[in-house]
């Protein structure tokens, strides 16, 4: 099965899911019917008008039937169609559909972008969208019977992590099932979706991108999915471009918080008891204002190197695992993710222990990273920039899975209960699920990046001794208990909406700027 047929397959069903119109399509007029002379529309690429082919429509005949489609559908009769003749018309023809799908058939065959459609660029937009509808209809029939039954369409959405429940997919089956036998054959399928504006991109994937838009400091999370399209048009490359600068400028705005993290996992202890407003107090006095983003540079600075690196191997470890969908299975993108990120981080990983170092260096200790990196080389060697290494791979997996797990059930959870015209959920439930996730990736994770960050800083306090992650473990909780594995959390926390936030906002106003289509 081509790739872009497997990718295809979630769009319609999805829109199916979504908008829980089953009533009023199950009463809506047939698009064939509309269609003067003939039981169903012709197939518009040659190949008939069922699955497998049987009839063939010659082409007079086939332009004749969408001759009557276009003129039933142009209602101010001035030889073109606009929005409103759209809305008009298949509302005449029983067809519900909001302006905003309109709007977007419009769009799709526009091609001398005059806001509307002439005859020719509507039988344009008709034998495209056909085609792209066969290749879905192929991909959900796994029986290979001509016919798509309620639990092809389970299977299909789980293999693309949305669970549905089998009535679930029977009200999808009833909006589009004509002859009430509760299965879907080619010309129903057609019938129903050739003037929807589904794609043959799947609406989940649009809508809830998760790590390119969410930047909290932490970039353990599992790579997003890009759309055929996506990839086709280039517009991927500018979904990295904005998320990297909406890193830069959220990391920029949380560094003091940031900051305060990295000296209270390292200093604080039950002798040392630093609070918040004592650390903000203690870094003003010793460095002035300035010193609130030490280490921040560097941290931004690795934002484009780890991104690009993550996105690479993602792709590459995508091919290895042996599948040819262009969307993995949840257990899938937890595995790709991971390795992703483990090989992204070991790449970038001195730029981390530098940020440890940098973040933790008092007033005239070095003149900037180079000077740093030049005085941990000289002092310490190599191996200096690796300390932490372990605890730091071994954190990926509870971060990245419970962080995709919690998100994957949120919107799951969203889609089955909110969810009504589109697979949109708005700003606010975005904002929000990606808030809960994070949280509860960094939250498992925490205990291992507390030990990686003091054992990449112990070579900073002279005489400190040499130790194992496990020795280390065991030091703090004999000395500490269970509380010292969580130093550092609550400016961690404090961080995690205002990084969010600031990150979705910079991340909106970057992709318009970078005439990235908003959907």
């Amino acid at each position: 099965m081509p790739a872009s047929a497997r990718h295809s397959l979630a769009s319609p069903v999805v829109n199916g899911v979504l908008c829980q119109c089953g009533a009023a399509a199950a009463t809506a007029t047939p698009l064939s019917a509309a269609v003067a002379g003939g039981p169903a529309i012709p197939a518009l690429d040659g190949s008939g008008g069922s699955s497998p082919p049987a009839s063939f429509a010659s082409p007079p005949e086939q332009e004749r039937r969408l001759r009557s489609l276009f003129l039933q559908l142009d209602v101010n009769r001035d030889g073109a169609l606009c929005v409103h003749d759209l809305l008009i018309g298949l509302q005449r023809l029983g067809l519900q559909r909001s302006e905003r799908d309109v709007w977007k058939i419009v769009k799709a065959g526009d091609k001398d972008l005059d806001g509307q459609l002439d005859f020719e660029e509507f039988v344009h937009y008709l034998q495209d969208h056909e085609k792209k509808l066969r290749l879905v209809f192929k991909s959900l029939d796994k029986k290979n019977d001509g016919c798509i039954d309620a639990q092809e369409i389970v299977q299909s959405l789980r293999d693309l992590g949305v669970k549905i429940s089998e009535q679930q997919a029977e009200r999808i089956l009833k909006s589009m099932d004509k002859n009430g036998t509760m299965t879907i054959d080619w010309n129903e399928w057609r019938d129903y979706h050739l003037l929807h504006p589904v794609e043959n991109i799947p609406e989940i994937i649009l809508y809830w991108k998760h790590s390119t838009i969410f930047d909290v400091g932490e970039n353990l999370t599992v790579p997003d999915e890009f759309t055929v399209e996506e990839r086709q048009t280039g517009m991927w490359w500018r979904h990295l471009v904005a998320g990297g600068g909406a890193g830069a400028v959220s990391r920029t705005c949380t560094a003091p918080l940031d900051r305060l993290k990295v000296l209270m996992q390292v200093h604080a202890s039950r002798s040392n008891n630093m609070c918040i407003v004592g650390g903000f107090t203690q870094m003003i006095r010793e460095g002035g204002t300035r010193s609130l983003w030490r280490g921040n540079g560097i941290n931004v600075l690795k934002i484009a190197p780890e991104s690009a690196i993550k996105f690479m191997a993602y792709e590459q470890i995508k091919r290895f695992i042996g599948t040819d969908q262009e969307v993995l299975r949840i257990h899938e993108r937890l595995v790709a993710g991971s390795l992703a990120g483990a090989i992204a981080q070991s790449s970038i990983y001195p730029m981390e222990v530098l940020k440890t170092r940098m973040a933790l260096r008092k007033t005239g200790q070095y003149s900037g990273m180079l000077h740093c990196a030049k005085n941990i080389l000289t002092k310490e060697g190599m191996g200096a920039f690796y300390k932490g290494y372990i605890p730091n791979m071994l954190g990926i997996i509870p971060y990245a899975g419970i962080d995709l797990a919690v998100y994957e059930t949120l919107k799951n959870s969203w889609l089955q209960h909110y969810a009504v015209n589109s697979a949109d959920p708005g700003v606010f439930v975005l904002l929000a699920c990606g808030t809960i996730s994070s949280t509860c990736g960094q939250l498992a994770s925490y205990p291992l990046a507390l030990v990686r960050t003091r054992m990449q800083a112990q070579a900073s306090v002279e005489g400190a001794p040499q130790v194992t992650m496990r020795s280390l473990f065991k030091h703090i909780l004999k000395t500490e208990g269970a509380f010292g594995l969580y130093r550092g959390l609550a400016p961690n926390f404090m961080k995690v909406i205002p990084a969010v936030s600031i990150s979705y906002v910079v991340y909106e106003n970057l992709k318009m700027t970078l005439g990235v289509q908003s959907r």
